[in-house]
């Protein structure tokens, strides 16, 4: 004849999971979930960041075309835009006699834009030669 199972062995054999190993699955889910979060913001933070790192390559290289040709003293300009970035434009003769040209024919240019992107003040400085015209 057999022994009549047990209530502590019948629970032994059971199927399933005991409280302390879904705590731990849940520990571990929660962990996995953070770490997740954290490089998809990081990534967005630096999508962002570089979105506007390219909008003031673009105000610089609009700025240059726009100032192509320069007035013979030289330019000092300065401005802001709608969106918080801050411009400037110098310009100044370059001294160097090249071929038969006039002083101040050749202006060295120097554009700089300024935002910030929430953890401190970026700058962009494009530099180059532009015409100088005029008197």
């Amino acid at each position: 004849m057999s022994k009549p199972l047990s209530k502590s062995n019948h629970r032994r054999g059971t199927q399933g999971f005991s409280l302390l190993e879904m705590m731990v699955a849940i520990t571990i889910l929660s962990l996995s979930l953070g770490v997740m979060y954290q490089a998809v913001s990081g990534a967005t933070r630096n999508v962002r960041a570089d979105e506007k790192y390219a909008f003031g390559v673009e105000l610089a290289r609009s700025l240059l075309a726009q100032n192509i040709m320069v007035p013979r003293a030289g330019v000092s300009k300065r401005g802001e835009t709608s969106g918080g970035y801050r411009w400037e434009v110098n310009t100044s003769p370059i001294d160097a006699q090249v071929r038969g040209l006039q002083g101040g024919s050749l202006q060295e240019i120097e554009i700089m834009v300024a935002w910030n992107d929430g953890r401190g003040t970026k700058e962009f400085i494009l530099d180059s030669v532009v015409e100088g015209v005029g008197k």
